[in-house]
Parts: C-alpha cells; structure tokens; sequence
C-alpha cells in the first residue's frame, strides 16, 4: 500500500484531551482578543491609535533591528501567535485547521506544535539575519519594519504536511478528491503574492520556515524526531507538576480503528497484547502514517476480533 494514499478511518476531535491543533488555536485567539481589547480601551479613552501601536502592539511584534530585539527577545516566540486584524486570524486559522488536521492525524499529537516552532523560530531568525547581514537588505532596517502572525510557522506545517504525504486526497465528492501537493501550491502561491512588494527578507523568511518542515518530516522518516525534546520537556513538567499522572507509567491505548478500548475481560494472548502496545506506541510516537502494511493489517484483525 503507497504510503502517500494511505489515509486514516480514524478522526481527531477537536475537543478530545492534549489536542495540539486546538491549543495552538487557542493561543492565536486569545492573544488576539488580549491584544484587541486594550486598543479597545485606548479608543474609548481617546489615545491617540500612533501610541497603541507604539506602547502595546510593538511589544508583541518581531523587529528588524537587533537593538530593538535586544529590549524585547520574547518577540522572537509571541510573534508567530500575534494577529491584529480579524481576518489575518480567520485565514492563518483556516490553513493551519487544513493542514495541521492531516499532519496531526498521520504523523501523531505530538508533531504539530514542535514543527509550528521551529518554522516560526527559523523564520524569525532569518528574517533579521536578512536585515542586518546583507548590505542589500540593510538599508530597509528601520523601526517600523516587522514580523507578525502566524504566517511562517503555517508554512512550516504545510510543507511538513504535503511532505508526509503529498497523494492525501482532500474534498473526496470532488472527482475523487484534491490531491494535498494541489492545495500546497495554491498556499504558497497566495501567501507569497500578499508578500510581493514589500521586504525581501519576509519572502525569505517564510521560505526557510517551509524548508524547516520539509527536513523535519525527512528526519522523521530516518527515525530522528526532532520535536522529541519538546515532548519530554512538557510531560516532565506535566509530571512534576501533576505527580499522580507519571507519562512513564503505561497506559491503555485507544485502538485507532474502531475507536473503541478493549474489553475489560476480552482474552487476548500475551505476545499478541505485546504487539498491539508496541504498534499503538509507535502510531502515539510517530503516527499511523509509518505503519508497515502487516502491521496496519494486524490492527484491522485486531479491532475486528472485538
């Protein structure tokens, strides 16, 4: 079975536990709101909008010069959830709904939010290496000139996305379905037609993030996860915090198949219990996406047998 047709019976909730699509929507949303709100506040006290921008969106906003960064780093992280309009939020949200829903689902929970940051870090990175290094860009450093939104960080993902599986077939009414790599090319080609004419730097950034989720699938596939750092550092702090949930301890997994645990007095041998955890931990670690075809069939048995 082709790894790139292969698709999943299985959906992802979006109010299900530990959903990583949703807490990544709802980061962006309330610091939209949070952001929003105080201006709000500066319109109804008649403060001049020029110092909203100055005294509070500014502090949310990647800058180009490496003084201003020096006074406000964090920027470097609360950028890529920072959206000002309505419908910068409503269109980063619908792209990253459309391509972090296909790589939650074949690549696991684990994956999306490790490569939304690391597009979102190179991107940044670039992005003021561009402005600062190279003589062509150094004359449009200028306080004004910045990095906001999600933008970058959702190119990560659906370049990520279309490299795991570039044949996923979206819309299936529709003559049997939109191929992903179809969908991919309409993002990039909108994406970097709003960014013509301004900063070649933000064009640049936006290409390193892509690539970024590119390698990180590449890497994925020869067994090196790079988010895995990401993972651990959450569940040691999750484990610290809430000492009676240890993520070491073994827990009963849900059967990606039928949706259903197994039943509390089922008899299933011990070597067949074996291989049923090691698959359901290997689809928890890397998602049902790298699945052998005797492995995927061993699930269907499986699942039918309850």
């Amino acid at each position: 079975m082709s790894s790139q047709s292969f698709k999943t019976n299985r959906g992802i909730l979006l109010g299900q536990d530990n959903n990583a699509l949703v807490f990544l929507f709802a980061v962006n949303a309330l610091v939209f709101l949070l952001i929003n709100f105080v201006q709000i506040i500066y319109y109804l006290s008649d403060i001049p909008v020029d110092l909203f921008y100055k005294q509070i969106l500014n502090w949310f906003t990647l800058p180009a010069s490496t003084d201003t960064l020096i006074s406000r780093p964090w920027t470097l992280f609360v950028y890529m959830f920072t959206h000002h309009s309505l419908w910068h939020l409503i269109s980063s949200s619908l792209w990253l709904w459309c391509f972090g829903y296909i790589l939650q689902d074949l690549a696991g929970n684990n994956k999306l939010i490790p490569v939304y940051l690391y597009g979102g870090f190179t991107a940044g990175i670039v992005f003021i290496s561009m402005n600062n290094l190279f003589p062509v860009l150094a004359n449009q450093v200028n306080t004004t000139q910045s990095l906001l939104g999600a933008g970058p960080a959702i190119m990560a993902v659906a370049m990520a996305t279309t490299a795991l599986a570039p044949g996923y077939r979206m819309f299936p009414l529709i003559r049997g379905g939109i191929p992903l790599w179809v969908l991919s090319l309409i993002f990039v080609a909108i994406n970097f037609a709003t960014l013509a004419g301004g900063n070649a730097s933000v064009s640049v950034a936006h290409l390193a993030a892509g690539m970024v989720g590119f390698l990180f699938v590449q890497q994925l596939r020869n067994g090196k996860d790079w988010g895995a750092w990401m993972n651990n550092l959450v569940d040691w702090l999750d484990d610290l915090f809430s000492p009676e949930k240890k993520h070491s301890k073994k827990v009963q997994k849900e059967n990606p198949f039928n949706g259903t645990d197994s039943k509390p007095n089922q008899k299933i041998s011990n070597q067949t219990q074996k291989k049923l955890d090691a698959i359901l931990d290997k689809i928890n670690q890397q998602g049902i996406q790298f699945l052998t075809d005797e492995e995927k069939d061993f699930l269907q048995r499986a699942g039918a047998e309850e």
